[in-house]
């Protein structure tokens, strides 16, 4: 499956629109549109994936998603919860043409600018959320529109923003790239903890595997094999705090049947072993001595 290109319809009195987002669980639902989107996650925890990365989201979490960068989040549900983010979307001329090519909004497109790569604002100002989150209950649009303005105008100074994909993302590959990326990732997504064979997956982008290897590093800015690692160890992260399985099971299902190569993987990307994550991120788990 390639990822949803998503269109957009706008009621007459307004140029963006903004709206919550409450569901038991956020589907993993890959996909892409032409405007700018804010995200602001104000309940519930999962997976964020945007672009090359795969990271976990966290209420609080404030992300700025630039043009046609593929993003989706995905969750599962838990009891006495639910899945709630504030979103708001918008076109670069949703101001008009020329708007922010105004000496007095320089920070603000370039902050745009930076956004083709995705940005995260891991601790929004507390005026932010409140705007964000209150932006569908405006019921007059030109209020609403100040509002928006002046939430970009307030992110544009934070300087705590950090870019949501790799320095080697290409942010507007050719159709074609981003058409076989796209099913490529679709699939590995879906199949991430099972043998991954680069022939195989070379052949869903219809590619020999060398040639495909140098596209998907090319495209992508990582090599295939530190991407799936990725998807591995984001899954073993979701089973340590949400199970009390042995840390041999929680590698066995995210993919790694040795269990030192588990070991080496997770520490080298979250810093840690995973009993340790573990006890950070879960103090009252059963802690399990066998890693």
């Amino acid at each position: 499956m390639r990822p949803r290109q998503e269109r957009w319809s706008l009621p007459d009195d307004t140029t963006f629109k903004c709206f919550i987002r409450r569901e038991e669980a956020f589907d993993f639902g890959w996909h892409y549109h032409a405007e700018y989107e804010l995200v602001l996650i104000t309940e519930g925890s999962g997976t964020r994936y945007v672009g090359t990365t795969v990271e976990p989201y966290q209420p609080g979490n404030l992300m700025l998603l630039g043009p046609d960068l593929p993003h989706t989040f995905a969750s599962e549900p838990y009891e006495g919860g639910m899945a709630d983010a504030a979103v708001a979307q918008f076109r670069h001329d949703f101001l008009g043409p020329d708007f922010f090519a105004l000496p007095q909004f320089r920070a603000l497109a370039a902050m745009l600018e930076r956004a083709r790569r995705g940005l995260l604002f891991a601790a929004a100002p507390e005026p932010v959320r409140e705007q964000l989150t209150g932006l569908p209950r405006l019921g007059d649009s030109a209020t609403a529109t100040v509002a928006l303005l002046d939430v970009l105008s307030q992110l544009a100074q934070c300087t705590n923003a950090v870019p949501l994909t790799g320095p080697g993302y290409a942010p507007n590959p050719d159709h074609e790239a981003r058409r076989r990326i796209d099913d490529v990732c679709q699939h590995l997504q879906r199949t991430h903890t099972r043998p991954v064979e680069l022939a195989s997956i070379a052949a869903i982008a219809h590619m020999a595997p060398t040639s495909f290897s140098r596209f998907f590093r090319r495209t992508m800015g990582r090599t295939l094999t530190d991407y799936v690692n990725q998807l591995r160890i984001e899954t073993a992260c979701r089973l340590l705090t949400a199970t009390e399985l042995p840390i041999t099971a929680v590698g066995a299902r995210s993919g790694y049947q040795n269990l030192s190569n588990f070991n080496r993987r997770f520490r080298c990307m979250k810093g840690m072993r995973p009993r340790e994550y573990r006890a950070a991120h879960w103090p009252e788990a059963v802690h399990d001595h066998s890693a």
